[in-house]
């Protein structure tokens, strides 16, 4: 499990940053007659990018750590690697108990009920790891035949092939996965119903809404999802000083004196005023000098940009949270674009877009799209501080144990504390027809949702089997009770080595006008 680590893990970011971090950006060289070894081809791939380009932003060493074609952590074609459950790196909700995803696909059937039990219901997972979550909500949704009638489409937004394949195996047992315009599909041995593969958000909108979006029902689920996509850093820097006043407008030359022109209007303009923002960037770092050191450091580190980067003057000045930061030398923030891409477009997808405003022109009416209604819902299961900017959260965890994100690349999971309410900020701008519940914690969620009740009726099922087979006591029924009663009051526990509180519960809903909240954000099923 990812949150278990993050102190440790945080406190490796934190030391790169306040100590490393102020070191002048430059394209590295090395001069030794020595071949590198790299720990990995991507590592090495790495290196020699940003020794022919420059020190790479961060968000781009997440990215091709994590899904790049040259051995990515989640990309990777190596046979027999699974990074998910007790003998991959971490472990998730839904493979603690089945009782996790049941309760999500339970969360849904509400929501259903709630917005009137519409048709062409399709079910969307973005980032599905090997599939348990979908598998525990499909069999569940079976227990509500109206609601399993209703789904039209089970959506899967995966770019890996290996993990693809887990989730087919999963979902739809024997049957062959087929390769289409979009991605790839296959038949789910649930009631046949259709399961589509694709690699980006934007091919679940395109082929959703290619008709208009009549009809259709998104109910999407991201579990876990967020905290993987890549980050800029930024640290804001007080204002630099102003360059040096000549004492004399004169200067001595061979052939006699010569007056200095003055500065120009335009390039006084051009000096930076007040404090700015400087991005955090990764650079390889030097091998060491003596051949076996007894610490080995890490292949790649931080470094503060020299100078203003694009990135840097733009991000951080889109939300007044940032910039009520800069004025204070030292404040780090993150920022995710691709979460606020994604957001947006789950956002557009259930409360559909802004609208546009009319032509000069007075309109025939002729290809005039009807305006659509907002419907389905959106769940996001992530860790992160509620209403804080997160900072120094970037961690690396490789076989349940804390290391240096900047180690091992392609090896190593990375991940990074999700801003919640930048995806809620995010998610209101983007469309008028949605509103934003929560993040509350995860054991205030799954409490509201019974979770405890379930897990108690699961107990009470083993003892009734143990009677029927005549084995009340045995070490394998008490073992199954005893499993059951660890794994849900782990997802709930609040301490630190549970997930109750790290972990956060975030819903997107049509917009109602404050007329209901949703079952596990004060709501009640209706």
């Amino acid at each position: 499990m990812r949150s278990i680590v993050r102190i440790q893990a945080r406190i490796a970011l934190r030391n790169a940053a306040r100590g490393k971090c102020r070191t002048p950006c430059s394209a590295i060289r090395h001069s030794s007659s020595e071949v590198r070894q790299w720990s990995t081809p991507l590592a090495k791939q790495l290196s020699e990018a940003i020794t022919a380009t420059g020190p790479i932003p961060l968000a781009s060493f997440m990215r091709m750590c994590l899904t790049s074609d040259v051995g990515g952590y989640y990309t990777s074609e190596q046979e027999g690697r699974d990074q998910f459950g007790r003998k991959g790196d971490f472990i998730t909700s839904p493979e603690i108990s089945q009782v996790f995803g049941e309760l999500i696909g339970i969360w849904f059937v509400a929501e259903w009920m709630a917005q009137g039990k519409k048709d062409g219901v399709e079910l969307v997972e973005i980032g599905p790891g090997r599939g348990t979550l979908m598998d525990d909500m499909l069999r569940t949704m079976q227990n509500f035949p109206a609601m399993a009638e209703a789904i039209k489409y089970v959506y899967m937004v995966e770019a890996s092939p290996a993990l693809r394949e887990a989730q087919r195996k999963l979902l739809c047992g024997d049957a062959p996965m087929i390769k289409t315009p979009i991605g790839h599909k296959s038949m789910s041995k649930y009631n046949d119903i259709q399961v589509i593969w694709v690699e980006n958000i934007r091919d679940v909108d395109s082929a959703m809404f290619n008709c208009q979006g009549e009809g259709n029902t998104p109910f999407i689920v991201a579990h876990e999802f967020f905290d993987a996509l890549p980050i800029h850093a930024f640290q804001s820097i007080p204002a630099p000083p102003p360059p040096p006043e000549s004492t004399s407008d004169t200067i001595q030359t061979p052939t006699g004196p010569i007056k200095l022109p003055s500065p120009s209007t335009e390039t006084k303009r051009l000096q930076p005023v007040g404090p700015q923002w400087r991005e955090l960037v990764v650079s390889p770092t030097p091998p060491p000098l003596t051949p076996s050191p007894k610490k080995k450091p890490d292949e790649f580190h931080l470094t503060l940009s020299h100078a203003p980067t694009p990135h840097s003057l733009y991000l951080p000045a889109l939300s007044p949270r940032y910039k009520s930061l800069l004025n204070t030398p030292g404040s780090l923030v993150e920022i995710s674009p691709e979460s606020q891409t994604y957001i947006s477009n789950i956002a557009k997808m259930i409360g559909g877009p802004n609208p546009k405003p009319p032509p000069k022109e007075k309109s025939t009416g002729k290809g005039k799209i009807k305006k659509r209604e907002p419907r389905g819902a959106a769940l996001i299961l992530d860790y992160g501080p509620s209403h804080t900017i997160p900072l120094n959260s970037l961690r690396g965890i490789h076989h349940h144990t804390p290391v240096s994100p900047f180690s091992s690349p392609g090896l190593v999971d990375l991940s990074s504390d999700v801003d919640f309410t930048a995806l809620a900020e995010t998610a209101l701008a983007s469309s008028p027809g949605v509103e934003v519940h929560g993040p509350v914690e995860q054991a205030s969620f799954l409490l509201s949702m019974g979770i405890k009740e379930r897990a108690e009726m699961l107990v009470r099922g083993i003892t009734k089997e143990a009677v029927v087979k005549g084995e009340v006591g045995s070490k394998d029924a008490e073992e199954r009770k005893k499993g059951i009663e660890g794994a849900w009051r782990r997802l709930v526990d609040r301490g630190g080595s549970g997930m109750g509180k790290v972990y956060k519960v975030m819903a997107v809903v049509p917009e109602s006008g404050g007329k209901r909240k949703p079952v596990g954000f004060g709501g009640d099923v209706e």
